[in-house]
């Protein structure tokens, strides 16, 4: 079970709509998925002799600004993205967590564990003060960066990221479809039932190509992201799990058991201003998550979007999201 902090938000919280509604998708779903050919790919090995796989993106005098990818996704940074930093003018890096692609992975990690792996990525490309965006099941891990690297993470932005498991306050399965309660009602069993659940579902997502990625999807797919769910887009969701789950689900597994977990930090701990993004029609992390946190972050912008849904956010404003992190990074 996860922290449970009480802290009000004493940032601007935008309107928002209520709409909620099932979903029968895997766990908190992509964001925008890899674009080939983006950026540029190399490892970064962490002190304790792990190797991360990692993207780049962007000149390296810029700013820099760390994507955290979702959950199952790969860490390839998407050509929406790298084009929002290019217009706010910062850097990208991303990299694939313990687990996922070609990163070695960490058993029995949490949420905040993913802290070291950050730093060890951003020592080396040299920087010294960075920000974070994580989407989705990266949300958690971002604000991780906030609460325990705060004299280096200089702000922190989530989209359409999960709340805690098991809070007071937030019921995290309601609108998420039996799917997810599935899924998560393994996690709580342990790593043999949930590896014996994620196995097969990774055959189906990344075997059969992308049209079973977007027969998967259909039923989690709000009247937002069903418009710019378009056939490329389709491709690079499926070149996305295909990218994460090359080696197996291990990197899903962690997240999963780390999301139904302690995280590691309260939010309360986040000392770095938030910004925070969540569409109103998002059936793949239904708004109450994004409202639940906005309530308890200490320094929270919470931009509450009754039109958006869970692609929509970093497919058509990513210029947005990252313009916050870019003025505080001083880009």
């Amino acid at each position: 079970m996860t922290d449970q902090p009480t802290d009000q938000t004493t940032g601007r919280t935008t309107d928002a709509g209520p709409t909620t509604s099932p979903t029968t998708g895997p766990t908190t779903g992509p964001t925008t998925g890899p674009a080939t050919g983006q950026g540029s790919g190399r490892t970064v090995t962490t002190p304790d002799g792990r190797t991360l796989d990692v993207e780049v993106a962007g000149d390296d005098g810029l700013p820099l600004v760390l994507y955290c990818h979702g959950t199952p996704e790969g860490h390839r940074l998407s050509p929406e993205l790298v084009a929002g930093a290019a217009e706010v003018g910062v850097r990208l890096v991303s990299f694939a967590r313990a687990g996922y692609a070609g990163s070695t992975r960490r058993p029995g990690r949490t949420v905040a564990d993913v802290v070291p792996d950050v730093l060890a990525v951003v020592d080396a490309l040299g920087v010294d003060r960075f920000a974070v965006v994580g989407a989705s099941g990266g949300g958690p891990h971002a604000l991780a960066c906030g609460a325990l690297a705060a004299d280096r993470c200089v702000a922190v932005a989530t989209v359409a990221g999960v709340g805690a498991f098991g809070a007071e306050g937030l019921d995290f399965l309601a609108g998420m479809g039996e799917g997810n309660e599935i899924e998560f009602g393994a996690a709580v069993e342990g790593e043999e039932p949930l590896r014996t659940l994620l196995e097969p579902w990774r055959l189906d997502m990344v075997g059969a190509g992308p049209q079973a990625t977007f027969d998967a999807m259909a039923s989690v797919l709000s009247p937002p992201d069903q418009e710019v769910f378009s056939g490329e887009v389709a491709e690079r969701f499926h070149a996305s799990f295909a990218l994460a789950l090359r080696d197996g689900v291990d990197g899903w597994l962690d997240d999963d058991l780390a999301f139904t977990q302690d995280w590691g930090f309260a939010l309360d701990d986040v000392a770095v201003p938030v910004s925070l993004w969540q569409g109103g029609q998002d059936l793949m992390v239904p708004p109450a998550h994004g409202r639940w946190l906005a309530e308890r972050l200490p320094r929270c912008d919470a931009h509450l979007l009754p039109d958006d849904g869970h692609l929509t956010l970093l497919l058509r404003r990513p210029a947005q999201v990252l313009a916050d992190l870019a003025a505080a990074l001083g880009g």
